[in-house]
């Protein structure tokens, strides 16, 4: 009799085990389809709120909705079977208060059953992160440049050019590592803070834009596949999917101008 394998995911004790152990890979998903190519060789994917300036042409990632995350997530979740899918929570949708980060994080993992939240803030989103953690609700961190905050920062800005302002960077990942975040994504930190950060805390850390002593990396999937015109400095492009999709375009636009409509040969023929 054969018996049917069901693959296991993922989860969020694991990658806090990978600390200094084997990198973790990680990319955003914003669809099934992408989940399903990715999902054979990552570790973590992440519905980011990314999806705002990737999918919605957005001009940044504030006008992204709790309903889009949960619409996108389920898609995600249902294209992958061995990732961890975590889910970002959306611009006011948990800093008023722990109670209402609960509520919406709550609803984000029964709606979609993915396997955790990312949350965006360092020591000012501890107590709010030890409240989801202490409640079942597994949370990935983010601190350093973090685009919800893009008009406090004053833009895409790489933080720690200046040395002055590394102690508070180096105390928003102690305070959201002890309150239980199973692991931190450093987002455009420069590099010799972001290694220090890795080695002095326990949780493991995600580097975009950071360093290469982080405990894993992640990239947005349309930037590393060449489908982002301007991709940020940083990210290496491992593929040309937007000349190709172009390319792509440009042949069946050419076929039917000239009335050579693919799929002719396969027409059925009146009798």
């Amino acid at each position: 009799m054969s018996q049917e394998i069901v693959m296991r995911r993922v989860t969020a004790p694991e990658i806090r085990a990978r600390k200094g152990g084997e990198p973790i890979v990680a990319l955003t998903s914003y669809h099934a389809n992408t989940a399903r190519i990715a999902d054979n060789h990552c570790d973590i994917l992440l519905v980011g709120d990314s999806l705002g300036m990737v999918l919605y042409a957005m001009d940044s990632t504030l006008g992204v909705s709790l309903d889009m995350m949960i619409m996108h997530g389920r898609a995600v979740v249902r294209g992958s079977k061995r990732a961890m899918v975590i889910i970002d929570m959306p611009f006011g949708s948990y800093e008023e208060s722990p109670a209402l980060a609960f509520r919406n994080a709550a609803r984000i993992m029964q709606e979609t059953g993915c396997g955790g939240v990312k949350i965006e803030g360092g020591a000012r989103m501890a107590e709010t992160i030890r409240f989801l953690a202490d409640r079942g609700i597994p949370v990935m961190a983010h601190i350093g440049l973090t685009p919800q905050s893009v008009n406090t920062l004053g833009g895409f800005k790489t933080q720690g050019r200046d040395t002055a302002l590394w102690p508070l960077i180096k105390a928003d990942a102690k305070a959201v590592s002890d309150a239980g975040a199973f692991s931190v994504v450093l987002e455009g930190i420069v590099e010799p803070l972001a290694a220090e950060i890795s080695r002095e805390i326990p949780i493991s850390t995600i580097g975009i834009g950071g360093s290469r002593e982080c405990d894993g990396q992640i990239l947005v999937l349309e930037d590393m596949l060449g489908y982002n015109p301007k991709p940020p400095k940083f990210v290496k492009v491992y593929g040309s999917i937007g000349a190709g999709i172009d390319q792509a375009v440009k042949a069946y636009a050419d076929d039917v101008r000239s009335r050579a409509f693919p799929g002719d040969e396969h027409v059925y023929p009146l009798k």
